[in-house]
């Protein structure tokens, strides 16, 4: 296997994917290799993350490998002005992967440009987020059997949500119909129904969080109202909370349905809803260490059986 760079979820084939899930279901069954033995691998976020940084360490560490970084961009030399492109060629003469989180959309993609070892974007500001994407589809794949022909609704964000449009673009190799939640402020960019309407993706927009969208949904997929992307703190004040999904929401919804959120979670899903068992989110975040496992191994191109 070549070694390559993950900027972007477009960058895995419909074939890519699949591959990837058994590899990710692979290492839920055994998440202990060391694969990864002699290998350097560097962490650097100069965006604060809880869950995608810590499974980022514990996949490598449970394969073998050593980590370096920060998690802090105060703690950087890019605190005192270096340049993006003078800290990654610096970290690529240490290392043997990057995985990178940036405030900046483009900004993984520039590094994979300028670095000498693969990048993996761990997030770049509201554009992608591809890792989160493939834990999102693990997460589908194990409790809806498959990923073809499924309703999922995503609510909140959705304009500078960087997972859901990361899950949209995914999900258009396996027939979805999406369903937008979402008030007028944070509506899903005109680039993403765009891309729904070029591949023949039916999508419908509503603004009001009803019990009849939930109830046609197989997945739903909440999100939080980001304050950190708005530049209007009014703005934000006004949408943080136009959507809290209640568990007595969900009595008329799907057996196979289930709730998604790519955490962390602030008001947008009442703490009633954690008991029923149609709540898949920490289970979601559990399954982002076997998916990063995949897709360590597979940039690096490690054959893992």
């Amino acid at each position: 296997m070549k070694r390559e760079s993950l900027v972007s979820i477009n960058d895995f084939s419909k074939e890519e994917i699949m591959d990837l899930l058994e590899k990710a279901r692979s290492f839920e069954e055994n998440p202990n290799r060391k694969v990864l033995d002699g290998k350097v691998i560097a962490t650097l976020f100069f965006e604060p993350s809880t869950r995608t940084r810590l499974s980022f360490e514990t996949a490598v560490n449970r394969l073998g490998g050593r980590i370096i970084g920060f998690s802090d961009a105060a703690t950087s030399s890019s605190s005192k002005g270096e340049s993006l492109k003078d800290t990654i060629i610096m970290v690529s003469n240490y290392v043997d992967l990057i995985i990178m989180r940036h405030h900046l959309e483009g900004a993984a993609r520039y590094a994979s440009e300028v670095s000498s070892v693969p990048i993996i974007n761990a997030g770049d500001g509201a554009n992608q987020h591809p890792t989160q994407t493939m834990l999102d589809l693990y997460s589908i794949y194990k409790t809806q059997g498959t990923l073809e022909n499924l309703n999922i609704t995503m609510v909140g964000d959705l304009k500078y949500g960087r997972t859901v449009h990361s899950l949209l673009q995914a999900m258009s190799h396996f027939n979805p119909t999406f369903h937008f939640v979402a008030p007028d402020e944070l509506k899903m960019p005109q680039e993403y129904k765009i891309f729904c309407e070029e591949h023949n993706i039916p999508y419908y927009e509503h603004s009001d969080f009803s019990e009849d969208v939930i109830n046609q949904a197989d997945i739903l997929y909440m999100t939080r109202v980001q304050r950190e992307r708005f530049t209007d703190l009014m703005e934000y004040e006004r949408v943080k909370d136009i959507y809290i999904l209640r568990n007595s929401m969900l009595a008329g919804s799907k057996p196979n349905l289930r709730v998604l959120h790519p955490l962390p979670r602030v008001n947008e899903i009442a703490y009633d809803v954690d008991d029923n068992p149609k709540a898949y989110y920490f289970q979601q975040a559990k399954n982002g260490l076997y998916a990063r496992q995949a897709i360590i191994c597979k940039v690096l191109g490690i054959d893992v059986e």
